[in-house]
């Protein structure tokens, strides 16, 4: 059962990282990296299709 809660914990902050850094990416912006990383993995997925 740990292992399960260890993969699930490192998904989450891999997403968080990811929806940071993609939106560093685009707009430079503090605030707007910020919120991103509070949506993680909503923001990666919108980003993945809206730019694809």
């Amino acid at each position: 059962m740990a292992r399960n809660q260890n993969a699930a914990t490192a998904g989450i902050g891999f997403g968080v990282a990811l929806a940071i850094a993609i939106s560093w990416s685009a707009n430079k912006s503090i605030l707007w990296a910020i919120l991103h990383g509070v949506l993680s993995w909503f923001y990666v997925i919108y980003y993945a299709i809206r730019y694809q």
